[in-house]
């Protein structure tokens, strides 16, 4: 009901609650409506200015200049009527309304400058300077393109006054000013208060990173754009009245070359597709919409579904087509009202663009997958195109070439050869030999790319159809050798599924094994250097499976398995010197560094990897160094030396893009440099690198390791203070099609989650991931330490956002799981919060549900007498001591506040140096309830004097100078 003015108060209040949208704005036109029925007007003007706020920020501006003039009019009837903010409200809005009738191609110009004139004399009428006038003048002049520098000159020789815009709104509009002049540089450079957070505002700095985004590509400030583009769009995402800022981000998605990425945002806005009444920032959505859609139109993607506006189906070309010709009418309108070609010049430059990166900038979040656009793969990723000879004979003669060397290039050629075999009425060519010799090449390669894969069961069957070939053939050597390679197929697939059975693996291996030396043997002297690399091969195969052996047993593998490791590599190393093999020798030292690293031998490790790449050299293979070199990156991490694994990491990159090998993922690669530049200090290179790793990731399939990526970038960007990028990215995570990640991992990115958006005060939200998580880990048996943990959190947060009524039942449900699995510390520190909120909450009326949540907090407390590394006795009753001595501070009862007060610095005083910065923070709330509640400042000075010298002898500067500030501050008065 809001049949009296207080109601409809209470209701302006709710509504105020509601996001911007449509059901906002219908039930501010309602509230008008009941406030139009009271004789005391003062409900109507403060619901009129509350309809006039829903139309502006939900894309309606058009109708809020008719509002806006009946406000107006009212002031001018009975200023009485006006509250003091209200009156102020009155000239702010004068600004609204000229940015509102820029927007509609319909209003004249002349009644545009007519208004910004009635403006100037209301504001001289009433005594406030003109600058805010010159700035609107100014935001004229640039849409017009009209007399722009003047206006500028006329806007920022004059001082700001109370009615100017907000300072971050106006380094935003300065910094436009320099972009539009062709200054990016300048232009960058006076939006550095906004973009570093130092300016903020309703808007900024989300509208300011919109902005900025082109022109930080166009400088090579790639990581800035990424941040810009992740908080930015995360703020703008769906709401109406930022549809321009939406078309800035989708043509960021096309200069940086994330089509995919810029599709998924036009998807989760396509509502902006009906809202009409702010036409200006609808020509900006339109605008970035045909940039992204003419880009991927030039891929060849016309026939791609997308989202348009709703009521049909779209393809990339239906909707571009659509989109062209709405963007064009609308340019073409503001232009005839301008009398300039203003507005069309910049859409024009706008689609002119170019991709400014020569790869897709890596946004390390997670992009769903869209059907039929391919992502984009950098160059260093796909498989080298070799050059494929045109006669068969000399085609099968490179690819056994390249393959005996084992070149990645060769994958090609045998993909050519097996196409070429397949076609219907293809004659084997005598040429290239037996053909039961090339079937069982194609086998084997079908093997490989089994290996490749790791799907081991086909790549077990196909080395076995290519031994059976290879014996048909008269090749024993490549016979065994194939049958070797199924062997460590088969015991892959064991280390991946326990049930498969490879108790005779070892055997069949130890059987190749004495078959190629027994072949060896008797043609010593006379092998060819095919036949001995075959041998090799087993031998190698041989250590490969010992290798698996030893790593089941770590940590502490038996001697059994370490000695057989150990003679099969040594076995490996003597043979490979014997037939003068150094590739094979260097895979021998890379099987016992990954094993001593793994064992902590790191020196050896470094030591065995070092002889590895040295012998690569000697055999002319660079091709095979960027495993070891990564591998020996993570050693030299381990050892402590991250900067010196920056530069070798960089080589084995290097090397993989000069012979590219589609079977080598660079996203760990990635991951490593990004590790590397952590524990480096280097956070900027470890976010961009971290970035790259994950999307790569995404690229291979390889969903959880792409989680786990992301959970540490988030990890990373919240300790780089950049708490918004980090929950963009754990977001991204939980995107549909998580079935490849494991449970726990999630679990864990829901966290972290929860946590970010309640550091980022998005309290509800906070508290529903809590919710979530609750339920999931409330299913784990055997992580009820989890679900305790989680309860706690999850409690707290629903407290914080005012849904109390769940907050008490998981709170509840807290308590409860304490009791199956007890986590002290997180259950006691629920429980202060819980007392804290209360009191914020109700106030002095909250008092009694204060102190029965810290009696609980007491009882539990009591329950643990001894301190552990999980619960600190004499912290956990210092805190609760402390939380109730606010708690009656705050209730007025300040004898008790201060006795409770002073049990809390005992409390801490027990903690010794640990406990001295709670203990100061404790003195601190004393000294004022001494002060300025009890009035003894003697003796507030006092004791402020004691903990000042005692924080300054312990080396806690910091809590002195806190305290130094109080005394200072009760000494004025």
């Amino acid at each position: 009901m809001t049949d009296t003015p207080e109601a409809v108060f209470e209701a302006l209040r709710e509504n105020n609650e509601r996001p911007y949208g449509r059901p906002r704005t219908v039930r501010a036109e309602e509230l008008v409506e009941a406030a139009e029925q009271f004789d005391d007007k003062g409900a109507l003007v403060t619901a009129l200015f509350e309809l006039m706020s829903a139309y502006t920020y939900s894309g309606e501006e058009r109708k809020s200049p008719v509002v806006f003039a009946r406000i107006s009019r009212m002031w001018d009837a009975r200023p009485e009527d006006f509250s003091e903010w209200e009156e102020h409200q009155l000239y702010w809005r004068y600004k609204w309304v000229t940015t509102a009738l820029l927007q509609v191609p319909e209003v004249p110009l002349a009644a545009i400058e007519r208004w910004t004139g009635e403006m100037r004399d209301r504001y001289r009428t009433a005594g406030h300077g003109m600058q805010p006038v010159y700035a609107m003048r100014y935001q004229v002049a640039a849409h017009t393109g009209a007399g722009r520098d003047e206006a500028y000159d006329l806007w920022v020789s004059r001082p700001r006054t109370d009615l100017s815009d907000c300072e971050a709104c106006e380094t935003r509009h300065l910094a436009l000013h320099h972009v539009a002049a062709g200054d990016d540089a300048r232009a960058l450079e006076a939006w550095a208060p906004v973009l570093t957070g130092r300016q903020t505002c309703l808007e900024e700095p989300f509208a300011s990173m919109a902005h900025a985004l082109t022109p930080l590509l166009r400088a090579g400030r790639l990581d800035e754009a990424r941040s810009c583009h992740l908080t930015g769009y995360r703020f703008a995402r769906g709401k109406p009245d930022m549809a321009g800022s939406i078309g800035l981000h989708l043509e960021f998605c096309a200069l940086s070359r994330n089509e995919g990425r810029g599709l998924e945002v036009l998807a989760e806005n396509r509502a902006l597709f009906e809202i009409t009444g702010a036409p200006l920032d609808r020509l900006d959505f339109l605008t970035g919409v045909e940039i992204l859609l003419a880009r991927l139109a030039g891929q060849g993607h016309e026939d791609v579904a997308v989202a348009g506006p709703p009521g049909r189906n779209w393809t990339v070309g239906t909707l571009l087509s659509q989109v062209r010709a709405d963007a064009s009418g609308l340019a073409a309108a503001f232009d005839a009202r301008n009398g300039t070609a203003a507005v069309s010049a910049r859409r024009g430059a706008r689609l002119a663009g170019e991709p400014l990166v020569d790869e897709p900038l890596a946004l390390g979040i997670r992009a769903k997958a869209v059907a039929g656009t391919p992502r984009a793969v950098p160059p260093a990723a796909v498989a080298a195109t070799a050059e494929i000879p045109d006669d068969f004979a000399g085609l099968v003669a490179r690819a056994r070439e390249l393959s005996l060397v084992g070149q990645p290039a060769a994958d090609a050629l045998w993909a050519r050869i097996r196409e070429l075999t397949q076609r219907p009425g293809h004659v084997h060519d005598d040429r290239v030999g037996p053909e039961v010799v090339l079937r069982a090449e194609l086998a084997e390669r079908l093997g490989f790319d089994g290996f490749d894969r790791e799907e081991w069961e086909p790549a077990r069957t196909a080395m076995l159809r290519a031994a059976e070939l290879y014996e048909e053939a008269g090749e024993p050597w490549r016979a065994a050798a194939a049958r070797a390679r199924a062997v460590t197929a088969l015991v892959a697939a064991n280390e991946r599924d326990p049930a498969v059975d490879c108790s005779t693996a070892r055997a069949d291996l130890d059987a190749e094994v004495r078959l190629a030396e027994g072949l060896l043997a008797a043609r010593e002297g006379a092998g060819s250097g095919m036949e001995a690399d075959r041998c090799l091969a087993i031998l190698q195969c041989a250590a490969m499976v010992t290798r698996h052996a030893l790593l089941a047993e770590l940590p502490e593998p038996s001697e059994a398995a370490r000695a057989d490791f150990d003679a099969s590599v040594e076995r490996l190393l003597r043979a490979a010197e014997r037939w003068q093999s150094p590739s094979r020798a260097s895979a021998a030292r890379q099987y016992a560094a990954d094993v001593a690293a793994r064992d902590g031998a790191l020196e050896t490790a470094t030591e065995q990897l070092t002889t590895a790449l040295a012998l690569l050299e000697e055999a002319g293979q660079p091709w095979r160094t960027p495993r070891p070199l990564a591998l020996l990156a993570q050693v030299t991490m381990q050892s402590g030396r991250a900067a010196e694994a920056v530069p070798l990491i960089h080589q084995a990159l290097a090397a993989a893009a000069r012979w590219p090998d589609a079977t080598l993922s660079l996203g760990p690669f990635h991951a490593l440099l990004g590790h590397a530049g952590a524990h480096s200090g280097d956070l900027t290179a470890a976010v961009r690198h971290l970035s790259e790793a994950a999307d790569r990731l995404d690229r291979d399939g390889a969903d959880e390791h792409a989680a786990q990526i992301r959970l540490e970038l988030a990890d990373l960007l919240a300790q780089d203070g950049r708490q918004a990028d980090s929950v963009a990215v754990l977001e991204s995570v939980l995107l549909g099609g998580t079935e490849g990640i494991e449970p726990r991992l999630l679990a864990q990115v829901r966290l972290n989650l929860a946590r970010g958006l309640a550091a980022l005060g998005e309290k509800r939200a906070a508290a529903e991931e809590f919710l979530r998580l609750a339920d999931v880990v409330a299913e784990w048996t055997d992580e009820q330490f989890t679900h305790t943990l989680v309860a706690c959190e999850a409690a707290a947060a629903l407290a914080r956002a005012g849904m109390w009524d769940a907050a008490r039942t998981a709170y509840a449900r807290a308590v409860s799981s304490h009791g199956v699995a007890p986590r002290p510390a997180p259950v006691a520190g629920m429980m202060r919060e819980f007392a804290r909120l209360t009191m914020a909450d109700e106030e002095a009326a909250g008092l009694d549900k204060a102190l029965a949540h810290l009696a609980e907090a007491d009882a539990l407390c009591a329950a643990f007498p001894e301190s552990t590394d999980d619960f600190v006795t004499w912290y956990q009753t210092g805190a609760t001591h402390y939380q109730r001595g606010r708690s009656y501070v705050t209730a007025n009862a300040y004898d008790e506040g201060l006795a409770e007060m002073e049990r809390a610095i005992a409390a801490y005083e027990a903690g010794g140096h640990a406990g001295e910065e709670p203990r100061a923070e404790a003195v601190r709330i004393a000294a004022l309830i001494e002060a300025n509640a009890l009035g003894s400042l003697p003796a507030a000075t006092a004791r402020l004097n004691a903990a000042i010298t005692r924080c300054e002898q312990a080396g806690f500067p910091d809590a002195a100078a806190a305290l130094a500030s109080v005394r200072a501050g009760l000494a004025e008065g």
